[in-house]
């Protein structure tokens, strides 16, 4: 392993036992019947441990989208062809009446006062020069997981250290929550195969209609995610991810292993978000302290992934589009989350009658 990465998973700690004993400690005091806020209380606490303070204060919402193209996609697992991801890392570097971004995330970024960054992980296309395009491709797309190895151990690592440096930069930007994102025709294809090693579980379980494929098309996904599995009994957490991931998605793992180093928190949105997470945890367990499912999507298998971390997502809205849209929309509920174990008064600061 890279040392850099090696210290990377090192490096993270788990949520500050002591924060979230404070936070709960407030939450019983604070100008409201006990366990009104619902799960905005418990989201509280667990920033109060990813912060280090039972009034934590996070500020900026960044959402990093890792673009990247997949060898399994030419094997018709995607009602959408290859040359859409090009086509969409276009879109969400377009300039538009509303500003920077033509894409949902860019319209839901800008709703929630978030800022995106786009990353090439490993688009399959000539990019044109952007001065908001991060480079960060060693290869044009994927191998076909099918027959090969998807990437080898040195295109994961080096992709997980990119997505880790354009962590570190948005943090520097002043972002305190992370969201990765990802753009990628056929990515929830590498996605369910590693779902499907990491928790052991049958193809069929954690194989879904991605881009909303037909029943043939499903066949054939679901036969591409079997054959790669089939091809090697690799665990060992980067090994599957060299074998059955992608480049978006290694860089995704880099993103929410920098995030938890320094104390901020990550969102995570949907399936393809997940299955990073769960190379994630497996590889430095102390993670799991600082993700935060936003929704549960529509994608088959996430569910599973949640139940295996251990998460409960904030919201179902039947979403399955990527990109961080889920996460950037979850984004205000972290941060109310916050400012109510922060900035409400306790019973005595108020003098309000009723104090527990």
């Amino acid at each position: 392993m890279h040392p850099e990465l090696s210290a990377l998973i090192q490096s993270i700690r788990t949520a500050d036992g002591g924060a979230m004993t404070r936070a709960r400690a407030r939450q019983a005091q604070l100008t409201k019947p006990a366990g009104a806020l619902g799960d905005l209380e418990d989201l509280g606490v667990r920033l109060a441990g990813v912060f280090g303070s039972e009034t934590p204060h996070p500020r900026g919402v960044a959402v990093l989208v890792a673009a990247g193209d997949h060898g399994v996609a030419a094997g018709g697992v995607s009602a959408y062809p290859p040359e859409v991801t090009p086509a969409m890392v276009a879109n969400f570097l377009a300039e538009t009446p509303a500003g920077p971004g033509g894409a949902a995330v860019n319209a839901v970024a800008r709703t929630v006062g978030a800022r995106v960054y786009v990353m090439d992980a490993g688009v399959n296309a000539e990019l044109p020069d952007h001065p908001a395009l991060i480079r960060a491709a060693v290869r044009r797309g994927t191998r076909d997981l099918r027959r090969t190895a998807a990437m080898t151990a040195q295109e994961t690592e080096a992709l997980v250290l990119a997505g880790a440096a354009l962590a570190r930069r948005a943090i520097e930007d002043g972002a305190d929550l992370i969201v990765p994102g990802e753009m990628g025709i056929g990515n929830t294809t590498p996605a369910a195969a590693l779902t499907a090693r990491l928790l052991n579980v049958d193809a069929a379980e954690v194989t879904g209609r991605g881009t909303g494929v037909d029943d043939v098309t499903l066949a054939r996904k679901l036969l591409a995610v079997r054959e790669a599995l089939a091809r090697t009994p690799a665990t060992d957490p980067l090994t599957v991810l060299a074998e059955f991931g992608g480049y978006e998605i290694a860089a995704m793992l880099g993103m929410m292993l920098q995030a938890a180093a320094l104390r901020r928190a990550v969102i995570l949105d949907g399936f393809v978000e997940g299955s990073a997470a769960l190379v994630g945890v497996a590889l430095a367990p102390a993670l799991r302290d600082h993700l935060f499912p936003a929704g549960e999507c529509a994608e088959v298998g996430h569910a599973a992934q949640l139940s295996a971390l251990g998460l409960k997502p904030m919201f179902r809205l039947g979403l399955r589009l990527g990109e961080g849209t889920g996460g950037a929309l979850a984004a205000p509920l972290l941060l109310a989350a916050a400012a109510t174990l922060r900035e409400m008064r306790t019973f005595e600061e108020a003098g309000v009658p009723g104090s527990p």
